[in-house]
């Protein structure tokens, strides 16, 4: 898992409550043999994942990789282009690396106006298509709009999202599993 705030537990009572978490469970009561490691930074963006992504490659040698990161590349207004790049070269790594990659999608508000806002959305279908990636449409789908499931900075799922948010990976991440 490689990811920032929205896969770290950030702001979480415990990193127990995160999606994350609840995944390495399903993954070990299903008897699925996966490790999961958590290499999510709060705050990090699609450049700082690119960055360190090689060590983490080489450290864990993963079977499959779940890349969640553009969020802070978008509410910092960071330019599409860069985030395209910074994604395309991670997924190259990964495959390189024998990986299997799931992107996890990102929308963002629509404070940079429409046309960045759609660009930014398309980047993650984009890839996916390019890639034959295993794809997470929206990480926050069902999550991002309902202010019972967000934390009170409205940016971060509290508990309750985040089972949520777990529901919308598990939805698609069987089709990359084999039990080992």
């Amino acid at each position: 898992m490689v990811g920032d705030s929205l896969s770290s537990g950030y702001g979480l009572a415990g990193a127990d409550q995160s999606w994350v978490a609840e995944l390495t469970e399903r993954l070990e009561g299903e008897g699925y043999g996966y490790d999961v490691v958590n290499a999510s930074i709060a705050g990090d963006t699609s450049s700082g994942g690119l960055a360190r992504l090689p060590r983490i490659l080489d450290a864990h040698a993963p079977a499959i990789v779940v890349l969640e990161l553009g969020g802070n590349d978008g509410l910092r207004g960071q330019p599409v282009d860069t985030l395209r790049a910074n994604l395309a070269r991670m997924i190259e790594l990964c495959q390189q690396h024998g990986a299997r990659v799931v992107l996890a999608g990102m929308q963002i508000p629509p404070n940079y106006g429409p046309a960045y806002t759609r660009a930014f959305a398309a980047v993650y279908p984009e890839l996916a298509a390019k890639f034959d990636l295993t794809l997470v449409d929206f990480l926050l789908d069902g999550v991002a709009l309902h202010s019972e499931l967000m934390q009170a900075d409205s940016i971060h799922p509290n508990a309750a999202g985040q089972r949520i948010v777990f529901d919308n990976v598990w939805r698609v991440l069987p089709r990359v599993l084999s039990k080992r």
